[in-house]
């Protein structure tokens, strides 16, 4: 057992080395104390940032009006999303390829005032509308198209507008 006395005398002995680890640990605590300083800034300014504009508001009230807006938009995304597979749908049916080829039917006509168009959905179903023009008559044809083939026979021009139609993208 050491006595007071005794204990008294190692300090005084290592006194440079008792002030050294002491002043060591002091300043470890000022770094630390410093370093809870810098945060403790950090924090009161995001609390002041987010607290901007909040003079007297209740913090849970403002927090459960924004996921009730945040779950209102994501019900109308959801019924957007909805709406635009439906119209996706839709508009594979609708036209969405057309070919037009102008041509001079006979010689002695002017200009090339006949035509053939192709009508085609996305899947190459449609009609294929020609129309040959004479000086005295002018006639008009529609022939199906399905996938791309008609069970009529297509002249070259309609042939040519039912392929520039299937080539579109």
């Amino acid at each position: 057992m050491i006595t007071l006395t005794q204990f008294t005398a190692l300090i005084m002995s290592n006194l440079q080395y008792v002030l050294l680890t002491m002043t060591v640990l002091i300043l470890l605590a000022l770094i630390i104390f410093i370093n809870i300083n810098f945060k403790l800034a950090k924090m009161n300014r995001r609390y002041r940032k987010m607290m901007q504009g909040m003079e007297g508001a209740n913090i849970e009230r403002l927090l459960m009006s924004h996921i009730e807006e945040v779950r209102q938009g994501m019900a109308k995304v959801e019924q957007l999303s909805a709406s635009c597979s439906r119209l996706e749908n839709t508009s594979k049916n609708c036209v969405q390829k057309v070919g037009v080829v102008r041509f001079n039917a006979f010689e002695d006509t002017g200009s090339d005032l006949s035509y053939a168009i192709a009508l085609l959905d996305a899947k190459n179903n449609g009609i294929i509308l020609s129309s040959i023009f004479g000086r005295s008559e002018s006639r008009s044809y529609a022939k199906p198209v399905a996938e791309g083939q008609s069970s009529y026979f297509l002249t070259n021009e309609e042939k040519k507008a039912l392929e520039i139609a299937i080539n579109k993208v």
